[in-house]
């Protein structure tokens, strides 16, 4: 009987303990205004996430990452050739031809999709952990595809910043590389993915966001029950006219490595500065989060470049892509 009563008395603490986080609202979205934007590894995942769904998202802005493919499944290769070999940049052609195949096999978007898309690829010139070569690549990847003459291509490797996400003041020195990877660099990068993905401003930007940023439960989401290697909580910003009803876009934002929120909390999310141009263009943020782990090895909970969820981590099949699918549609922007 003593037994019986510990065991109970295990689970209803439990039970307290568990994470109480809300499901995602079900919100009134464009389907026309859905786009995704990273940093680092989370700009490797927008691009996953850009390919596998273009026939539902309109671009991709991408912020010192490697480009698709780059590390070929491989975490040593991931670590060596893609952030070491400066210069160095992958085959284009038979990169296309890949990416090709596997839109012909369902395993991504029809190539069809990226029509008309607007990609945005940016890279600090002090950057000194990923190659200028290899954000370059990730443009030059659509340059190789078809469809590249019907998309909106551009590079920006102007600005004298480290590997980090400029600000116009939040965050630490613009030139060091170091957490929480966003930097006072008096440039409004948020401001300039937004004017990418959805076109100019109808107004300025307040100073503060004045929406509601929230956790929701990210478990619910796990693809037929399928341990995507996520945290069990999410992040989601929304303006108070997208809360009320009122029809807005989606932007899906991923965190780099070492900026999930067991590591900064919501430091990302809210000093990145997204949230206040959402207020401006009526959309909806969507921070996915991570977690880090030894097995499979992801200690600084990067998103998944180099296959620690699967063979099939960067296709329509990839447990996280698939996790991310579920989050949108439950918005109500379905993806697929």
């Amino acid at each position: 009987m003593n037994r019986l009563l510990a065991a109970c008395i295990a689970m209803l603490l439990g039970a307290c303990g568990a994470d109480s986080n809300p499901p995602l609202p079900k919100l009134t979205l464009d389907p026309e205004r859905v786009a995704v934007v990273g940093i680092s590894s989370g700009a490797i995942m927008a691009q996953q996430m850009h390919l596998a769904f273009s026939d539902h998202l309109r671009g991709a802005a991408l912020l010192s990452g490697p480009p698709y493919q780059c590390a070929e499944g491989s975490l040593e290769r991931a670590l060596g050739y893609c952030l070491k070999a400066a210069g160095a940049t992958p085959d284009m052609e038979k990169l296309a031809a890949e990416i090709t195949a596997r839109a012909q096999r369902g395993d991504l978007a029809p190539l069809h999709g990226l029509r008309g898309d607007h990609v945005l690829v940016t890279h600090g010139k002090n950057d000194t952990l990923v190659p200028e070569s290899m954000s370059r690549a990730s443009l030059a990847l659509y340059q190789a595809l078809p469809e590249a003459s019907s998309m909106t291509l551009r590079f920006d490797g102007d600005g004298a910043f480290a590997h980090l996400w400029p600000t116009t003041s939040a965050g630490g020195d613009c030139q060091t590389t170091a957490t929480p990877y966003i930097g006072n660099c008096n440039r409004d990068y948020a401001g300039e993915v937004m004017q990418a993905m959805f076109g100019d401003a109808p107004a300025a930007a307040p100073a503060q966001a004045g929406g509601r940023l929230s956790a929701f439960d990210q478990d619910a989401y796990r693809p037929d029950g399928e341990d995507a290697l996520l945290d069990s909580a999410g992040l989601l910003y929304q303006p108070a006219r997208c809360a009320q009803g009122e029809r807005c876009g989606l932007l899906i934002a991923f965190h780099g490595c070492e900026q999930n929120r067991a590591a900064l909390g919501e430091t990302f999310a809210r000093d990145n500065g997204l949230n206040r141009w959402a207020d401006v263009y009526g959309t909806v943020v969507l921070y996915p989060q991570t977690r880090s782990s030894y097995l499979p090895l992801n200690p600084k909970a990067c998103w998944d470049w180099w296959g620690y969820s699967g063979a099939n981590y960067d296709t329509r099949s990839g447990v996280q892509l698939r996790a991310v699918a579920n989050m949108a549609a439950a918005l109500g922007a379905p993806l697929q």
